[in-house]
This record gives C-alpha cells, structure tokens and sequence, in this order.
C-alpha cells in the first residue's frame, strides 16, 4: 500500500493518544464511571477522536492507493477489506464502531450513559485490532 508516513504516524498518534485516555477511563469501575459527567464527556471525546482517526486513516489509503471513492465512512472499512487490507472478520465490529461513532456525533442526545461505559469494557478492543491489522500494513 501507498501511503504518507508522516499522515499515517500524525493519526496513529492520535488515535494512539485517545485510546490512552479511554483505557484509563475503562480501568474505572461502574459506579466512579456512570456518577462522573467530566469522565462520561470524555470517553465520549476520546471515542470520536481514535475511531476518527482511524476513518481519515483509511481515508488517505483510499485516496493514495486510487481505490473506490466510498459511499459513506462505514464504506471505507469496506472497501479495505476488499483491497485485502483488513480481514473480512474484522469488518463487523469496524461497521459497528463507525455506527456508533455517528450516534456519538449525530444523536448525541440519546446516549445512555451505561452504554458508553459498556463499549470501554467490552468493544474497546475493536480499536486495538484495527491497529494491529494496519501495523501489518504499514510496517
């Protein structure tokens, strides 16, 4: 794949630094969690950042490797998956993460909180193995 090294480690770097953040906030326990709106705000923030991040990362792969322009952001884990990139079993869980991601950013309002701390536990490692998949590519 072709790609822009200083592009790609600017947002690794990001989404790298937003994971930090949201690892620290999934070490909490339920009730420090949910009783604390300044840690709910932030592992929201820090959600969007890192699967931000890792949309525009696709982005520029699409873009500089002339792949398909995508139809929506979910479109371009597809397409990657398609060029080979990612496995095809990894491309639910992105689907997923993008989906969430526009409720965070669209339907902002209707979030229950319980949610949020539920994705740190359980689909946090999403996050991790769309890194490990791009580590492979990029190394």
């Amino acid at each position: 794949m072709i790609f822009d090294p200083l592009k790609i480690t600017k947002l690794v770097s990001s989404c790298k630094l937003a994971m930090t953040q949201l690892e620290r906030l999934a070490a909490l326990n339920q009730q420090q969690f949910i009783s604390d709106p300044d840690k709910i705000a932030s592992a929201k923030y820090h959600l969007i950042v890192a699967i931000e991040a890792e949309i525009d990362i696709c982005q520029h792969l699409i873009a500089k490797n002339n792949l398909r322009v995508p139809e929506d952001y979910g479109d371009v884990f597809r397409i990657l998956v398609e060029a080979g990139v990612f496995s095809k079993e990894l491309l639910p869980d992105l689907l997923n993460m993008t989906k969430f991601r526009n409720r965070l950013v669209h339907i902002y309002w209707d979030i229950d909180d319980q949610m949020i701390y539920e994705i740190l536990q359980q689909h946090f490692k999403d996050l991790k193995r769309f890194l490990a998949a791009l580590s492979a590519i990029i190394a």
